[in-house]
């Protein structure tokens, strides 16, 4: 009778465990670094850094030279914004076309697509892509989206 009981309890604690271990699957991305990039004030893209990178397209063709690319990282260490902030649009071999800072005292960093064309048109042949460097990164710059402009 104790043996049936004993059972009864370890497979009890093995449901629950395993319960709580798949509701876990489904809560939202803690502790990771996270960004969103807004065309003037509409989301166009939002990322955690673990996601696959054939998510991070950030299609350009609609936007006009007037529009502004707001970006948002979020670090998981601090639960804002990084220090020493850069923004890089480098080219396939890895080379920097152009590159932006920002203040630390602000949380988006703004870039006129006004910039981002005139970076297209003397580099059409080539694939763009936006990098992110902070002081919070340690390993260098984190690919944000490759860039498509038409």
């Amino acid at each position: 009778m104790k043996n049936i009981v004993f059972k009864q309890s370890l497979l009890k604690l093995f449901m629950l465990v395993a319960c709580c271990l798949s509701l876990s699957a489904f809560t939202a991305n803690r502790g990771l670094d996270r960004y969103e990039i807004y065309l003037n004030s509409k989301l166009i893209l939002k990322q955690a850094v673990n996601a696959p990178l054939n998510l991070r397209m950030l299609q350009l063709d609609k936007a006009d030279s007037k529009d502004l690319l707001r970006i948002i990282y979020i670090h998981c260490t601090n639960k804002g914004q990084g220090t020493n902030r850069g923004i890089a649009i480098q080219d396939e071999k890895g080379n920097i076309l152009k590159k932006w800072t920002f203040d630390d005292a602000t949380q988006a960093m703004e870039i006129p697509v006004k910039e981002l064309l005139q970076v297209e048109k003397q580099n059409s042949s080539s694939r763009l892509s936006l990098h992110y460097a902070a002081q919070e990164l340690p390993e260098g710059d984190m690919l944000l989206a490759a860039v498509r402009f038409k």
